[in-house]
């Protein structure tokens, strides 16, 4: 009997953020929103860049490298859960239960190395400005952003490998709106001792080496900022890297919340809605935080939306 249940189950079921049938029509079209919003806002900061000769630098190349990532990764969770809310279903194939992990942790990871590489470009900006053009080239740019590529694909995929070696009992349920990783290694029937060792390394190389980059280059900039003398040479530092902290505080602000609020509560579920944050919110702010505080950014908006409905465009005026 123990053989028995403990194969490779075609499928899993997602549980949910509730299992109120009464929730489900607002939690459709709450998410549908939010998901819209993050595809347009992202989309549009990617063609305002692209469009923009004035945006083609290293911060706005990577600007759209992660708006780019953010609308991957809503993507790899928003629509199942749409889909199941939608057709009352619970179900997910195990093939699809793993490559949602998958690429879950490939866009997750290309958040973090992507911010962690705008925080050095910002360090080199405000700490080594004459020497930025040709540090910060267009070579080192495309080649950091490929092989955060390769670097995620590949780790990802050697856990997916490892995964795929557990086993689950019949009828697994999943208190989540998505494949989560700690949840499925959680579930599996099996030992789970190199998965979850393995979890740890992936956590250490993809989350937290990043974030004690970023904390590094940090802590240069605001040394360089104690340094300088003018007021108003401080608010312009500030002001180059006050849109990329505010992404940073909310990404890892998020993140943290979502794991001292499954380390104390001990609720799968209110984990689960904890993590709508990061997962959903975060994608979706993102956009907002770099067009509104960002006088390029809005520029470029408004001169593409103005082109896109016909309508002459006149320059802002300055201040």
């Amino acid at each position: 009997m123990e053989a028995e249940n403990q194969t490779k189950v075609a499928e899993f079921l997602l549980l949910g953020l509730s299992e109120n049938p009464e929730l489900q029509p607002f939690f459709f079209g709450f998410f549908l929103s939010m998901y819209l919003v993050t595809v347009l806002g992202n989309l549009l900061i990617i063609l305002a860049v692209s469009s923009d000769c004035h945006l083609h630098t290293p911060m706005y190349f990577f600007l759209s490298s992660l708006s780019f990532v953010d609308i991957c990764f809503i993507t790899t969770t928003v629509p199942k859960m749409l889909v199941n809310i939608q057709t009352q279903s619970k179900d997910i194939s195990y093939i699809g239960c793993l490559t949602q992990v998958y690429f879950f942790m490939i866009f997750v990871g290309l958040d973090n190395l992507l911010l962690t590489i705008m925080a050095y470009d910002r360090f080199v900006a405000i700490c080594h400005p004459l020497h930025y053009t040709v540090i910060m080239n267009s070579r080192l740019c495309v080649l950091s952003v490929l092989m955060s590529w390769v670097i995620i694909f590949w780790a990802c995929l050697l856990h997916i490998l490892l995964i795929r070696q557990l086993k689950f009992c019949t009828g697994t349920e999943i208190p989540h709106f998505f494949c989560e990783l700690a949840q499925i290694i959680k579930l599996a029937c099996s030992d789970t001792l190199i998965n979850n060792i393995f979890l740890y390394v992936l956590t250490a190389l993809l989350v937290v080496f990043p974030f004690l980059g970023i904390l590094f280059s940090y802590s240069q900039i605001v040394s360089s900022l104690r340094r300088m003398s003018s007021a108003g040479d401080k608010y312009k530092a500030f002001s180059i890297c006050g849109s990329h902290l505010s992404v940073v505080s909310l990404f890892y602000g998020t993140g943290i919340g979502v794991y001292l609020s499954s380390v104390v509560t001990h609720s799968s579920q209110r984990s689960s809605i904890v993590s709508v944050m990061y997962t959903v919110v975060t994608p979706m702010l993102n956009p907002f935080i770099y067009s509104l505080r960002n006088k390029d950014v809005k520029g470029a908006l408004r001169i593409l939306l103005c082109r896109a409905a016909s309508f002459p465009c006149w320059p802002l005026a300055p201040g």
